[in-house]
C-alpha cells in the first residue's frame, strides 16, 4: 500500500503538471479559441470513451446534467480566455471556483458556509480584484471576465458533481466534453484541412493533456489522502504561468503576480483546513 501511495503522489504530480501546460499548448495552436476547444474535446472525449466503456451512466439527473454543463462551460471560458488575456491570469482567476462553491453550498448543498469561509470569500475576492489594477486592453479585460467565468463554471460542475457523487464522475466530466466538442466543431470544421503544427497541438490537448491526465487523475485519487492531493495540484496554478513564460514570453504583470498569490494562498489553506476536518 505504501508503494501504490507513493506511485499514485508522483503520478498526480506528473498529473498536475499536464493540466498546467494547457495555457502554453493553447497559445501555441494555430487556430481560433473555440475551434481549439471543440478538437481538443472531442479528443478527450473519444479516448475517455474507450477507457472507461462498461463503467459510464449517462442518466441526465440535475447533478449529471448541472455537472455536464458546468465542466463544458469551463472548458470554453477557459480556452477563450487564455487567448485574450495572459495564461497567468486565465488560470488564476479560475482557481477562484471555491468562493462561489461557499456561497452557493447552503442553497445547492445544505451545506453551512463557516465564519472562517466568508473570511476565506473576503480575502479572494481581494486578490481577484488585484487582477483589475493592471492596464489591460479591452480584449484582456473581457478575457479577465471570462476568466472570472470560468471559475463559476468550476462551482457549478463541483457542486453537481458533489450533489450527483453516487453516479458516475466520469460520465459528468465526458458529457461536458461532447457538449464543448458539439459547440466547437462548426468552428473547427472552418479551418480544414488543419495544417500539421494544428493537428500535433490538437492531439497533445485532447489525447495527453485532457484525456490520459483524467484517467490518471481517476487512478490516483482513489490511493491519495485529501491532503496529499490537494498539496500536489497546487503545482498547476503555479507551473502554468512558468510554462509559458519559458515557451511563449508572456510574463503577468506585476498586481496579476500579486493577486495570484493572494489567490493560491488562500485557496490552499482553506483546503488543507477542510481537509484536516
Amino acid at each position: 500500500m505504501a508503494g501504490q501511495g507513493r506511485a499514485a503522489a508522483g503520478l498526480m504530480a506528473v498529473t498536475a503538471l499536464l493540466w498546467s501546460t494547457g495555457g502554453l499548448a493553447i497559445k501555441l495552436v494555430p487556430m481560433p479559441p473555440m475551434a481549439v476547444t471543440g478538437g481538443r474535446s472531442l479528443l478527450a472525449a473519444l479516448l475517455l470513451l474507450a477507457l472507461f466503456r462498461g463503467r459510464l451512466d449517462f442518466r441526465p439527473t440535475k447533478p449529471f446534467v448541472s455537472a455536464a454543463l458546468g465542466y463544458a462551460g469551463l472548458l470554453i471560458t477557459n480556452v477563450v480566455a487564455t487567448r485574450l488575456t495572459t495564461a497567468a491570469n486565465a488560470i488564476l482567476l479560475a482557481y477562484t471556483a471555491p468562493v462561489y462553491v461557499a456561497l452557493l453550498a447552503p442553497a445547492v448543498l445544505g451545506e453551512r458556509t463557516r465564519p472562517a469561509d466568508w473570511a476565506f470569500v473576503a480575502v479572494t475576492v481581494g486578490g481577484m480584484a488585484l487582477f483589475f489594477l493592471d492596464r489591460l486592453s479591452p480584449q484582456g479585460f473581457w478575457g479577465n471576465v471570462l476568466a472570472v467565468g470560468t471559475g463559476l463554471s468550476y462551482a457549478v460542475f463541483t457542486l453537481g458533481m458533489r450533489a450527483g457523487r453516487a453516479g458516475s464522475p466520469v460520465s459528468a466530466v465526458i458529457a461536458g466534453h461532447l457538449l464543448t466538442a458539439a459547440v466547437g466543431l462548426p468552428f473547427l470544421v472552418r479551418e480544414l484541412p488543419l495544417s500539421g503544427e494544428a493537428l500535433l497541438g490538437l492531439s497533445y490537448l485532447g489525447i495527453v493533456q485532457q484525456g490520459l491526465s483524467l484517467a490518471l487523475y481517476v487512478w490516483c485519487i482513489k490511493r491519495l489522502r485529501a491532503l496529499t492531493a490537494i498539496c500536489i495540484m497546487t503545482l498547476e496554478p503555479i507551473f502554468n504561468p512558468v510554462f509559458v513564460a519559458l515557451g511563449y514570453g508572456e510574463l503577468p504583470d506585476k498586481w496579476a503576480m500579486l493577486g495570484g498569490m493572494v489567490v493560491v494562498g488562500a485557496v490552499t489553506l482553506r483546503s488543507l483546513a477542510a481537509a484536516r476536518r
